[in-house]
């Protein structure tokens, strides 16, 4: 059963008010935020994030960090899963913070709107404003804020000077409204590095680490890059961080994949750098460890509805990787399962449109006995056509046939392999928020 909000009116109100999805510019939401008291410029000390892959897992780890050291954390992240609400988390007491509730965000959204009086204004500047509001208002100890889009001209790029900056990893993605070239998106992400700001960043290949030097010379940047500066790895079982001034030994993370160790290492590094108020102790650093949660992010999926259906033969994983740089970090992952466990493996994938299919999929070349096609609920208009995906699937090599939908898919495959198999869903972060969805009310 799904829940009306009154705030769903006015985020589809918001929605129409500009005919873009997303317009890069600083202008609007600048004058916007004038109007509401200029709140960008009342809030604790801010952690910018931008990057291409990792961010939402990068921001988690710090704020699983900062919670654990006791101190009140916002934080801002896109897009949400299953409602809105997850994208605005507000700090409520130290070592603690939930998504922002129905009565505040219908509170915030109602001023921004009002003092916008219908003007053209992404959806994003708009949400971003109310954000900024809620974070201003609210006592906080710091907030994370993490990047919608490239970052030169995003909205949350308003905040003159963060605590510290941090670039995760800069891959292809969204090209059709940042740019061709890896370089150009570099330095469209370059556009947060901030004069007097530190910005830790995360590994890059050596196009966009050049981008990320030049940018940071010309305005003033001071850069820690991984590999050189700082670096994080697994050793006899534990995470190890070594910084120019100090090492770290600590448990592994609880979000799987190696790749979750470069994020963990890179909110480390952030953490040990940014000019806070307060020092965040080792022992913060190892329980945010254990305590990170983020949802879809080969998560997997135990004892909800899919399990059962599925039955304890299967194993299932979720997760919304959907470029070529997330493929190769969940083909690695899968790759190391097939090791230590060796079981049929099948993938359930949804994609939205102009994403590189064959780009994502080809990393699972050599892992996958079959890959099913399936639509994305509720968004039909942007994602890609089944018979459409499967094609690109097929062009890329790998064994493909089309489901009507997530369950028709897991039925199939559990008729094909009734024995123990591992079943990945992936490709979109909207088809994880449906199957989010599912798990937690039963449709999808």
């Amino acid at each position: 059963m799904t829940t009306t909000f009154e705030s769903d009116a006015l985020l589809a109100e918001m929605g129409r008010l500009h005919p873009k999805l997303i317009d890069l510019s600083l202008e609007r939401i600048a004058g916007l935020l004038e109007q509401l008291g200029a709140p960008q410029r009342n809030l604790p000390p801010v952690i910018h994030v931008a990057g291409t892959n990792g961010k939402g897992s990068t921001t988690a780890f710090m704020r699983a960090m900062l919670e654990a050291a006791g101190l009140r954390v916002h934080a801002y992240t896109s897009p949400h899963l299953v409602r809105f609400h997850e994208r605005i988390r507000l700090a409520r007491a130290p070592g603690q913070s939930s998504d922002i509730e129905e009565t505040e965000l219908v509170d915030y959204l109602k001023r921004v709107m009002s003092a916008n009086a219908g003007a053209p204004m992404t959806f994003f500047e708009m949400t971003t404003a109310a954000a900024f509001l809620a974070f201003a208002e609210t006592p906080a100890d710091v907030v994370l804020l993490e990047v919608g889009l490239g970052g030169r001209l995003d909205a949350t790029n308003l905040v003159a000077r963060p605590a510290i900056s941090v670039i995760t990893p800069i891959s292809l993605d969204h090209t059709e409204l940042l740019a061709a070239t890896v370089e150009e998106i570099a330095a469209e992400k370059a556009g947060i590095l901030k004069p007097g700001v530190t910005a830790v960043i995360g590994p890059q290949s050596s196009q966009v680490l050049d981008v990320l030097e030049e940018v940071a010379g010309r305005v003033d940047a001071r850069l820690l890059v991984w590999g050189q500066d700082f670096d994080a790895y697994e050793q006899n079982g534990r995470l190890v961080y070594q910084g120019e001034d100090r090492v770290l030994d600590c448990r592994l993370p609880e979000l799987h994949g190696r790749h979750q160790i470069a994020n963990a290492g890179l909110a480390m590094a952030a953490l040990v750098h940014a000019d806070l108020d307060h020092d965040i102790p080792e022992d913060a650093i190892d329980q945010g460890l254990a305590r990170v949660h983020w949802p879809a992010r080969m998560s997997k999926l135990n004892d909800g509805p899919l399990a059962q259906i599925a039955g304890d033969a299967t194993e299932i994983w979720l997760d919304g990787g959907h470029n070529p740089a997330a493929g190769a970090a969940l083909g690695q992952f899968l790759a190391e399962l097939e090791e230590r466990a060796p079981k049929p493996t099948f993938l359930i994938v949804g994609m939205m449109q102009r994403k590189d299919v064959e780009g994502f999929i080809a990393p699972f070349h050599d892992l996958a006995r079959e890959v099913l096609a399936v639509p994305i609920p509720g968004s039909e208009t942007g994602a890609l056509a089944v018979s459409e995906l499967a094609d690109r699937i097929s062009a890329a090599g790998l064994p493909v046939c089309e489901a009507t939908s997530v369950l028709d898919a897991m039925r199939q495959i559990i008729n094909v392999e009734p024995n123990e198999k591992r079943i990945l869903i992936c490709g979109s972060l909207y088809l994880a928020g449906a199957v989010l969805a599912f798990e937690a009310h039963g449709a999808i």
